[in-house]
């Protein structure tokens, strides 16, 4: 019988991740960086470490959900506190920011794995990554960092698989960029822009809708909800979700009819509706 693709990868990871010896693994929270930092403990035990880079580009929930999955799976687990967001360069969020974030990031990892004796520091890109537009591998490059799923040819159908496998409840989480992601190029990100964003999202998401952007455009939010979900939108609903959002400091909300695709910020912006 052949060997099933997903779980030969993962052996070609668990080779990986011996060769290395031990490592830090920069843990957001988010299905990737999960999968490899539960793979890394059960490969490597204390010689691997989960670091959680906190943020205000960090959603609180994704935070949460970090600490509760080192708490249930027993892993080493460290949290540091970055600030892109007070430099400059990542403020200003032209197309290199997440080069800087990622920046960033590496910069308070890789001493911190010196320190604790961890010979690599890690993350959870995949190959998916490699055909999108992604400044932060050119950062993890010039830091020497490692990206293990991708030397294991692993993609995200993968990784939700074996995660699935492995009893991870990140397996079926949405995708969770950074909270930046819903600005657009060109408008400066700041900490007051991305708290109104995380409590426009996290009151959608009380009314029971799963995966969704809510889009920062001034004082107008685009909210785009899965398509898959837009089927509980009726008149009610949608008055309520309109509401949610403007109490979270917008002026008006738009729900976008197309629904949550990748790279809608390019998009013409739709005519504006008002609170109820």
């Amino acid at each position: 019988m052949s060997v099933p693709p997903a779980v030969d990868k993962q052996r070609r990871l668990d080779a990986i991740l011996q060769e290395m010896g031990s490592v830090a693994v920069a843990f957001s929270g988010g299905v990737d960086s999960a999968y490899l930092a539960v793979r890394a403990h059960r490969v490597l035990g204390d010689r691997a470490l989960a670091v959680t880079a906190d943020s205000a580009s960090l959603a609180s929930a994704q935070r949460e959900t970090a600490l509760a999955l080192a708490r249930d799976f027993g892993f080493a687990h460290r949290v540091v506190f970055t600030g892109e967001v007070e430099n400059p360069l990542y403020a200003r969020n032209d197309a290199d920011r997440c080069y800087h974030c990622k920046s960033e990031l590496f910069r308070h990892l890789l001493p911190l794995a010196a320190a604790g004796g961890y010979r690599h520091v890690a993350y959870g890109s995949i190959v998916d990554d490699l055909s999108d537009f992604r400044p932060g591998h050119r950062a993890a490059a010039e830091a020497g960092v490692r990206s293990p799923l991708v030397e294991a040819e692993m993609t995200k159908a993968d990784v939700r698989e074996l995660s699935r496998e492995m009893g991870l409840p990140t397996w079926d989480l949405p995708a969770s960029p950074c909270l930046s992601s819903r600005v657009p190029r060109g408008t400066s990100v700041t900490p007051e822009i991305l708290r109104q964003v995380e409590r426009a999202e996290e009151a959608v998401r009380a009314l029971g809708f799963r995966e969704l952007r809510v889009r920062h455009l001034g004082d107008t939010a685009r909210l785009e909800i899965a398509p898959a979900e837009m089927g509980r939108l009726d008149a009610a609903t949608r008055g309520e979700v309109e509401r949610v959002v403007c109490a979270a400091g917008y002026r008006a909300c738009v729900v976008d009819p197309a629904g949550y695709r990748r790279g809608s910020l390019n998009a013409v912006p739709l005519a504006v509706i008002g609170p109820a």
